[in-house]
């Protein structure tokens, strides 16, 4: 549940970023509809319900949809893609370690926090099987 306390840390977007700097990656649930949220928010979409609890996702997720962004040569192109979390949650990163001819729709991938430019990153990478 949000209280007084998270709010006055910064709100939900800080805790979410503090949770991915601890190696965490943090959710939140609606506790009228069981609605799971992303992005963090004060209060649940649509209904205004502010009663939300935060609790920790798996990791693991499935590709929803894509597409690869061309840089000027010699620079590789990178992703962007869509991916479904399997507790709900919908969320736009990138997919790292792989090509154009291997990353897909419907692939299972794992998330991973890495460092950029010292702030923590949520990014994919494919799942192995």
């Amino acid at each position: 549940m949000m209280t007084p306390e998270t709010t006055a840390a910064g709100g939900p977007e800080a805790i979410w970023r503090h949770a991915l700097s601890q190696g965490r990656i943090l959710l939140q649930r609606a506790r009228a509809s069981g609605a799971v949220i992303f992005p963090p928010r004060l209060a649940e979409p649509g209904r205004g319900d502010a009663d939300l609890d935060w609790f920790e996702a798996c990791g693991l997720g499935t590709v929803y949809s894509l597409t690869w962004v061309a840089q000027k040569p010699p620079t590789p192109p990178y992703n962007v893609a869509l991916v479904d979390l399997d507790e709900g949650a919908r969320l736009m990163s990138r997919v790292d370690g792989v090509t154009p001819d291997t990353l897909r729709i419907g692939q299972r991938v794992r998330a991973r926090i890495i460092d950029a430019d010292g702030a923590p990153l949520l990014v994919f990478v494919p799942l192995e099987t």
